[in-house]
């Protein structure tokens, strides 16, 4: 378990992640991270969940039109 501290940023708050935490999430200063719903409460992730969905979509639509694309691809 990683304890956050909040702080006041201007008029923002911001958290104060320890190194190994951002090392354990593969971040650095300037990354941009996700907050997600999940079943048990919420989810940080450097990953962005949209961008997977239209992911699986277009590869989906690869697999179907595959002709179709090597014909273009040449």
């Amino acid at each position: 378990m990683v304890t956050l501290k909040l702080t006041q940023i201007g008029n923002s708050v911001g958290a104060v992640f320890p190194k190994e935490a951002l090392a354990r999430l593969g971040v650095e200063k300037g990354d941009t991270l996700y907050l997600t719903e999940a079943p048990d409460g919420f989810r940080l992730t450097p990953y962005n969940p949209e961008f997977e969905r239209q992911m699986e979509h277009a590869e989906k639509i690869m697999r179907k039109r595959r002709n179709a694309l090597r014909a273009l691809a040449k």
